[in-house]
């Protein structure tokens, strides 16, 4: 499908990039402005701030990981929105910005020092509904040259995404990585069942033509 960014073709994919982008780079100038908007688990956890749940996700600790972010969505979420339909996107976006963070919420819920922010766990719902549609695509990591089908490249994401979160290690947050990409396929599936079907017989049908 031929990438289109305009406004009158994705809306709501061209809203959140954008609105992603200013918030974050006055979050990088206004330190209080940055404080309120960051996701403390232990606060949520007592009934505070829990807008932070959706704020949280529209900050980025520095220029490298707002890039990466707004890299990965620009190549998934504006075709991602043709297909599922405009208010469907947004309702996977903003939803699974919350689901991706509860897990953290819980977790983290007696460290009062614990904060989480960036829009990893919802572009990673994104990919993984982009997955679904297209499993058969061509993805990998933008610092490798190999590319692997996705469907094989989100089964070792979730893998490893599993594995660091038990390893609790660095400032990445591996639950909203994991969390995201869960939900996303959660609720693909459940804005657009037929996709399941179409997913599977795509997959077997790859399978088989390597065979023969």
């Amino acid at each position: 499908m031929e990438q289109d960014i305009s406004f009158a073709a994705t809306p709501v994919a061209f809203v959140i990039f954008g609105i992603t982008i200013i918030v974050t780079l006055i979050a990088f100038y206004n330190e209080d402005f940055y404080t309120k908007l960051i996701l403390q688990p232990y606060n949520v956890s007592r009934g505070k701030c829990i807008y932070t749940l959706i704020t949280s996700g529209f900050i980025h600790a520095d220029w490298m990981h707002l890039v990466f972010n707004m890299m990965t969505y620009y190549f998934f979420a504006f075709n991602l929105e043709k297909q599922l339909g405009h208010w469907q996107f947004a309702l996977l976006y903003m939803l699974s910005l919350i689901l991706s963070d509860l897990p953290s919420v819980v977790k983290h819920k007696n460290d009062f020092w614990y904060r989480s922010l960036g829009a990893s766990g919802a572009i990673s719902a994104v990919v993984f509904s982009a997955i679904l549609f297209n499993p058969l695509g061509k993805m990998g990591l933008i610092f490798l040259p190999i590319q692997i089908p996705a469907v094989l490249f989100g089964v070792l994401y979730l893998i490893y995404c599993s594995y660091a979160s038990k390893q609790d290690q660095g400032r990445i947050n591996h639950d909203a990585h994991l969390f995201g990409a869960l939900s996303g396929i959660m609720i693909t599936v459940l804005l657009v069942p037929q996709v399941v079907p179409w997913f599977f017989h795509t997959v077997t049908g790859g399978i088989q033509s390597l065979l023969h």
